[in-house]
């Protein structure tokens, strides 16, 4: 089930079409997109296939994907990136994008300490010539899944 007023459930009806950065890796109940206006390499979003608002409402099966989505896509994040941790959030209150989301951080080494922590949803709707370009959020796309490749959770 999609909701049309939901900018996640819009990406998902266009599925098929879906560029790389759009569509990172997936399985049946969650896809993951690197995040379209940020100044951060690697931001991913981890968002379920079907329109969901709270995480109470995940089912069961969703629930058991989630954790190992989160560790395998932290893991792929410091294999490509070199980040030191990853930051996991999940607010999903801003109009139009209700539908449950997390968002998968790299944190770097060098991230000065002013965007640490929550500090970091600075580098969010940054100045269009400070965003990362879909070219090199597509290039991140193919180096996550080269590096996802053979886990168990990426199809």
């Amino acid at each position: 089930m999609t909701t049309p007023d939901c900018y996640a459930c819009g990406q998902e009806a266009q599925f098929d079409e879906l560029p790389p950065r759009e569509c990172v890796v997936f399985d049946r109940h969650w896809r993951v997109a690197h995040d379209f206006n940020t100044a951060l390499p690697g931001w991913l979003v981890l968002l379920p296939r079907r329109h969901v608002t709270a995480v109470h409402d995940l089912t069961d099966a969703e629930a058991a994907a989630l954790g190992a989505w989160q560790v395998e896509l932290s893991r792929a994040l410091r294999d490509v990136t070199g980040c030191v941790k990853t930051y996991v959030v999940q607010f999903a209150e801003a109009q139009g994008f209700a539908h449950v989301h997390f968002h998968i951080v790299p944190r770097m080494a060098d991230l000065p300490p002013e965007q640490r922590g929550p500090g970091v949803f600075g580098l969010l709707r940054r100045p269009e010539h400070e965003r990362v370009t879909a070219d090199q959020a597509d290039h991140m796309a193919h180096s996550l899944r080269a590096q996802l490749h053979g886990r168990p959770n990426a199809l």
